[in-house]
């Protein structure tokens, strides 16, 4: 199945929802792409939807990797990115690799969405002291 993405904008947060299957080749490539064009346009607060992602191998981890860690380069104080309602395959992958250490998980959306504000507080807070 191929890796499709359809984007949404609520407040300042893009919600990336994916379809399909993250692998070596054109759609690991293409996720990359998806992250380094949101970030050019501005968009510096991410939350992949992961609910129809189906399966994922080890490039596509790394996919992922390499988009956290572009979106957190590009501006650590105020950028993020977020995955949200990870299917059953997805979350044992990530648990094997113990990648939920890394990333801000959730299976509610508007939770995660709330997350994304108390991340920027908590980042404001921390440098007026």
């Amino acid at each position: 199945m191929e890796l499709t993405t359809a984007n949404r904008q609520i407040d300042d947060v893009t919600v990336v929802d994916i379809k399909g299957r993250i692998v070596i080749g054109e759609e690991s490539a293409a996720l990359r792409s998806l992250v380094a064009d949101l970030l050019s346009e501005g968009r510096k607060k991410i939350l992949f939807n992961l609910a129809e992602v189906r399966y994922i191998d080890s490039t596509g981890l790394g996919a992922l990797v390499s988009a956290y860690t572009s979106v957190r380069k590009h501006n650590a104080d105020l950028a993020d990115l977020k995955l949200l309602n990870l299917s059953a395959k997805v979350q044992d992958v990530m648990q094997l690799t113990k990648l939920y250490t890394i990333f801000d998980v959730s299976n509610d959306e508007a939770a995660a969405l709330k997350s994304f504000d108390r991340a920027a507080a908590a980042t404001q807070a921390s440098q007026l002291n």
